[in-house]
């Protein structure tokens, strides 16, 4: 397997091995002279914009205070102990979508976003952990890293950030643009910038299984088939009137235990579940849409990539595209999850593309879902 220079000279396989979710790695040069793909300007546009998520924390000695964006404006570039996180900026941006697929030795099902943080000197959020592992790669700038592996994950009351009450960092490491830092989920650390710095998180999903059992619950109200209604034609007159009786309990427990799932109804509930795009994700239809048959005619010609903003996994014979799923077989079922895995298709695949599945291609394309590879 291939050496990784992102993981310090480690195989993907010895990364995973090693420290996925076991213990921090520091890589200096990850990246070698890596440079921001967003200009602090551009960032702070973005910071604008209804359909991004952003946050501005600011502290005045230990007063903590955070607001959520839009942004229309930033504090002064000369304010010390401000961060300015933009949340999802893969959505947004080629290059730094290109960026966040680079850890794709993780699965897609894993991968969550890539997120800026831009700080000015001594800015940062304080001393925390996350639920998830993080890639931390410095981009522009330097950041001091305090990290410890504690148990007590007390949080202090009355500040709106989750910040440790009781921090107690065992190493200390200073981050050039290049450098990166991984850490495992629940894993203590504080980053605070020395200079005007920006740093790139890449996070990754670790939904509870509260939150899983909570949805699949939920989706399975469309499925439940129950049939008849209570009755009991051998009540007997009730000694307490007021009783739930055990005849009652009975007969309703072993209705609800006719309720089954299987692994398979499992999976199509989680391949729609980590397809749907967040709550402020919207996509962008074509301006001029093209007929089927001329978007089919370019398709087998450039190929088709699809949108960052689209989600796209499959097993089995099922494709999940952006919380939906179907079934598929044969030469449209190999097209369909090589384009999930590659995000992109050369006009020379779709040549073998049945008409129904043009047609879905297309009907994605007019949704804004799917591009066209040449625009």
């Amino acid at each position: 397997m291939k050496k990784l220079p992102l993981l310090g000279g480690l195989t993907a396989a010895e990364f995973l091995r090693d420290y996925w979710h076991k213990k921090p790695l520091l890589i200096r040069q990850a990246i070698p002279d890596f440079k921001p793909l967003l200009s602090r300007d551009q960032l702070f546009d973005l910071a604008a914009q209804d359909d991004v998520e952003s946050r501005l924390i600011t502290r005045e000695k230990r007063r903590w205070k955070m607001d959520s964006g839009p942004f229309g404006e930033v504090p002064p570039l000369t304010q010390k102990n401000w961060t300015l996180l933009v949340q999802g900026v893969n959505l947004h941006d080629d290059g730094v979508d290109a960026l966040m697929r680079q850890f794709s030795f993780v699965p897609d099902t894993r991968l969550d976003d890539l997120m800026i943080s831009y700080a000015t000197q001594t800015g940062g959020v304080g001393a925390h952990f996350d639920s998830y592992d993080v890639f931390l790669l410095q981009a522009q700038g330097h950041r001091r890293w305090r990290i410890g592996a504690q148990t007590d994950l007390t949080l202090q009351q009355g500040v709106p950030l989750k910040i440790l009450k009781h921090f107690e960092p065992e190493e200390e490491f200073v981050l050039a643009p290049g450098d990166m830092l991984y850490l495992p989920p629940q894993y203590a650390h504080e980053g605070t910038a020395m200079d005007e710095c920006m740093t790139y998180s890449i996070g990754f999903r670790a939904p509870s299984y509260q939150e899983l059992g909570q949805a699949f619950l939920e989706s399975l109200i469309d499925n439940i088939d129950l049939p008849g209604r209570y009755a009991d034609p051998d009540l007997k007159p009730a000694r307490h009137s007021a009783e739930i009786s055990k005849g009652m309990l009975s007969r309703i427990t072993a209705e609800l235990n006719k309720i089954r799932f299987t692994q398979d109804e499992i999976a199509l509930f989680i391949g729609e579940y980590l397809s749907d795009p967040k709550a402020h994700v919207y996509f962008d239809a074509p301006d001029v849409q093209l007929t089927k048959a001329r978007f089919a005619q370019l398709a087998k010609k450039t190929g088709v990539r699809l949108s960052r903003k689209t989600q796209m996994l499959h097993r089995n014979n099922y494709i999940f595209l952006n919380g939906t799923s179907f079934e598929t077989a044969g030469f449209d079922k190999e097209i369909l999850a090589a384009l999930a895995n590659e995000r992109m298709l050369d006009g020379q695949a779709l040549k073998s593309a049945s008409e129904e599945l043009l047609e879905g291609l297309h009907t994605w394309y007019k949704d804004g879902w799917l591009h066209l590879k040449s625009t």
